[in-house]
């Protein structure tokens, strides 16, 4: 699969796209902080297990790095691909009426 197949497969999860949101809101958050906004915010009431494998595949799309503070990881969001993908693909905001 290539990258822009792992951004797209990626982005078209809404719990995937809810945690994007919720990383961009407030970045560097472990999975048990995640899994709490997720339920607390949206009423998201996936497992730690399940979450875990969404940031997965948003790891291996780019979206998100992993960093990893004593026994904790870390979670950022990266928004290089999706800066990328728009630089590749403008959009004309004067589009003819």
């Amino acid at each position: 699969m290539d990258a822009d197949q792992e951004l797209f497969r990626a982005l078209g999860d809404p719990t995937r796209r809810t945690i994007l949101v919720e990383l961009a809101d407030r970045d560097g958050q472990t999975l048990f902080e995640i899994c709490g906004r997720l339920v607390m915010k949206h009423g998201l009431t996936s497992s730690r297990q399940a979450i875990s494998q969404h940031l997965a595949v948003l790891e291996q799309a780019g979206l998100v790095r992993a960093r990893r503070q004593g026994r904790y990881k870390f979670r950022h969001l990266d928004t290089g691909p999706l800066r990328a993908l728009v630089e590749r693909w403008p959009i004309d905001r004067e589009a003819p009426p």
